[in-house]
């Protein structure tokens, strides 16, 4: 993995959001460090619908800073800096390109596992009054990433992000992205998420699922 560097760090509280006043927390506010890290994410960072969002398994949402400039010339009226993903951590020279599944990375003082891709929702949509924006980040690929927790800790910006572990080095993330984008796993690909170690619960659930 290439040297990677955690540019900022962003937390929200439950607010009203949109015309109809949904409730979300997607609005994040830069921080600076340390801010302390739990297993259910950063300290002063809240989830209003603790069904779909938040929760061990996305506890922490990071997000590739170099993506931005893309973002920007299809959507020129937007703005497009840290947390403008409802990130929680915006990272500089790294991409879903140079993860694979389960990869642990070391940042601060704390310990976080590569689980799944963010599925955007209509709140993305609300953040930038765009609803093109759920179907873009679809089409690009340009997902993210969600975080467990597996050792609590402290983060700052500036900190490193750097490759700790790597449980599962022939499974790229980007090919985990595709598969929740859009479906065809091989046989193989589900045999394998079905017993793989570091996918978030709910992927290898669906894999055992569909291998019956």
């Amino acid at each position: 993995m290439p040297t990677a560097t955690l540019l900022s760090i962003q937390t929200g509280r439950i607010a009203p959001l949109g015309p109809e006043h949904v409730p979300s927390a997607i609005v994040k506010t830069a921080r600076q460090g340390p801010i302390a890290v739990g297993l259910l994410g950063l300290d002063g960072d809240e989830h209003a619908d603790l069904a779909v969002h938040g929760g061990a398994e996305k506890a922490v949402y990071g997000y590739a800073a170099s993506h931005f400039p893309g973002w920007a010339a299809q959507f020129p009226a937007l703005n497009f800096t840290g947390g403008a993903m409802g990130e929680n951590l915006t990272v500089s020279g790294m991409t879903e390109e140079d993860i694979c599944v389960g990869d642990v990375h070391a940042i601060g003082t704390a310990l976080l596992q590569v689980c799944q891709p963010r599925q955007p929702c209509f709140k993305f949509s609300l953040r930038h009054d765009n609803n093109r924006l759920p179907k873009a980040m679809v089409k690009s690929g340009w997902s993210g990433w969600y975080y467990r927790v597996l050792q609590t800790g402290a983060l700052s910006p500036g900190d490193a992000v750097t490759l700790h572990q790597r449980p599962n080095p022939d499974f790229p993330f980007t090919r985990l992205v595709e598969i929740v984008y859009h479906g065809k796993a091989t046989r193989e690909e589900i045999a394998r998420l079905a017993d793989m170690s570091g996918v978030a619960g709910q992927w290898r659930d669906h894999a055992r699922q569909l291998l019956g």
